[in-house]
């Protein structure tokens, strides 16, 4: 399931990147949040919250947007008043991401490996079983 998820997920983000609408705009806020709960926090904790860029944009109908970026990171990528580009789709604005490494391609490489790792490890273990039991 991971190295399927792994090889579907980057085709996601490369139909994402050809459809896209790119804006430059600025981080207004870091909003803190758990990861496990979600929920936000106003600061930083030493114990593992992420911070999720805020970004205003408009979109190309002319209307202003806020984007909460799902993506999130502890020590955070961006800083209050950093410049990002913002990626949307003109057909549908609230599909928004941040054009950066981390928030197209990190998923699908921690899944792919992932896959990778389990497949591999399966293919080691499966022969060297079929051999024992003979």
């Amino acid at each position: 399931m991971f190295l399927v998820a792994g090889l579907l997920l980057p085709g996601v983000s490369v139909s994402f990147l050809a459809d896209a609408e790119r804006t430059k705009r600025t981080v207004l806020a870091l909003e803190w949040r758990d990861d496990d709960t979600g929920t936000p926090r106003r600061s930083r904790s030493r114990n593992g919250p992420a911070a999720h860029p805020v970004v205003e944009f408009t979109s190309a109908d002319g209307t202003a947007r806020t984007f909460r970026s799902s993506t999130g990171s502890n020590p955070p990528s961006y800083d209050k008043g950093d410049r990002v580009e913002v990626l949307y789709r003109a057909d549908s604005p609230d599909d928004a991401r941040i054009n950066g490494f981390a928030y197209l391609w990190l998923l699908p490489l921690i899944l792919g490996g992932i896959g990778l790792l389990f497949a591999g490890v399966g293919t080691t273990i499966a022969p060297a079983g079929r051999r024992r039991r003979l």
